[in-house]
């Protein structure tokens, strides 16, 4: 299948990942495409069952130790199509462009990779080469953890094809995402005795959060533009009517720290503060969370350092995070590199620069080359 082909029916299908089930989809039809094509070219192709239609794909072409992995999710962030200029299920060429909704992040990458192998003399591979294809890492990491907990796939080196304009990537921020509820008990507005306002529990709750950014901020790393972890309060829901007492109120916030920082003692405190302050309003509450460790990986590198030198241009930090702490759990050294912009993901007519297409095919024959032959 041609490239454009490829890309045009990967971008067709509805893979959207979402914490909202009324718009969560699955992604097992871009998995058994991306399997059939890999399977066509001699790969040995393991199809992960998640159930609710959802997959991991894991590619093998030759055997032996060492290796390296391309490594990509196959799933999006939701859209709104009304603010696309065309439809963001449609591979659209235009302004030296590809326009469609994943072709920057990051379904674009697999195309490159599987072209780039091609181009090889492929018989002469004395390493593995591994495409691995992830489930869900826009909402929940499912696809990642559960690559971690069958302790697969096992290689020396992987490239984590995200959105870096083609820069390697040695280091990210985490994101701890926190969904927390609280309960109080609802009633006629004329008498605030008859219940318990879940709001005004809430913005006490609220300052503490702020309290907490501020004093987060003493905490530095010079290898990132935004120097120290962030705080950001992204959704609340609160109450139903004006005429009566806020019986529920819902925020939904993250957190994004530093490598080195211990993640396990900052989610105590976060809830230790939570618990006080709902127990002294006599407040139920619960908290669903996602934790994402930071990653670096480390001066020692050798898939950095390769990286660094077939790109020319050094390592640098981002402030989003990947999966590549789940595929470091692994044993393997990881760079994180991609031909997309991260300002565009996530946003309305996301693209791919048409002239980023081949200098990637060119760098990942040449990583290929290096890694495997």
């Amino acid at each position: 299948m041609e490239l454009t082909d490829l890309l045009a029916r990967i971008i067709r299908s509805n893979s959207i990942s979402s914490i909202n089930p009324a718009i969560d989809q699955g992604n097992r039809e871009v998995i058994d495409l991306l399997a059939n094509t890999l399977a066509e070219l001699g790969f040995t192709t393991e199809i992960m069952d998640l159930g609710n239609n959802k997959a991991n794909l894991i590619a093998t072409f030759g055997s032996g130790p060492g290796g390296l992995v391309l490594a990509g999710h196959t799933d999006t962030v939701p859209c709104d199509e009304s603010l696309w200029d065309s439809s963001p299920f449609a591979l659209t060429e235009r302004d030296n462009r590809w326009y469609g909704l994943g072709s920057c992040d990051m379904k674009g990458f697999f195309p490159l990779a599987i072209e780039a192998f091609k181009s090889l003399p492929v018989k002469d591979l004395k390493q593995p080469l591994i495409i691995l294809a992830t489930a869900d890492e826009e909402s929940s990491m499912g696809g990642a953890k559960a690559l971690v907990e069958a302790g697969a796939p096992i290689a020396r080196s992987a490239v984590i094809g995200e959105p870096t304009n083609m820069r390697p990537v040695k280091m990210h921020k985490g994101i701890m995402i926190e969904k927390l509820t609280v309960t109080g008990r609802s009633g006629h507005s004329s008498n605030p005795e008859l219940g318990n306002n879940a709001m005004e529990s809430m913005q006490r709750i609220l300052g503490q959060l702020m309290a907490m950014r501020d004093r987060m901020k003493a905490q530095k790393h010079a290898g990132f533009l935004i120097d120290h972890p962030t705080l950001n309060l992204g959704c609340i829901q609160g109450g139903d009517n004006a005429n009566r007492i806020c019986g529920h109120c819902f925020l939904a916030f993250e957190i994004r720290p530093l490598p080195g920082m211990d993640l396990n003692q900052l989610q105590t405190d976060l809830e230790r503060q939570i618990a006080i302050t709902a127990e002294a309003d006599n407040m139920g509450w619960s908290l669903e969370k996602l934790i994402v460790p930071p990653f670096t990986s480390g001066d020692q590198s050798k898939i950095v350092a390769l990286c660094e030198k077939l790109t020319g241009h050094a390592a640098e930090s981002v402030a989003f995070a990947t999966e590549a702490p789940y595929l470091q759990q692994l044993g393997m050294d990881v760079v994180v590199l991609g031909p997309g912009d991260i300002d565009v993901a996530h946003q309305p007519n996301e693209f791919l620069p048409l002239d980023r297409v081949q200098p990637t095919i060119n760098f990942l024959s040449q990583l290929i080359g290096r890694c495997c032959l």
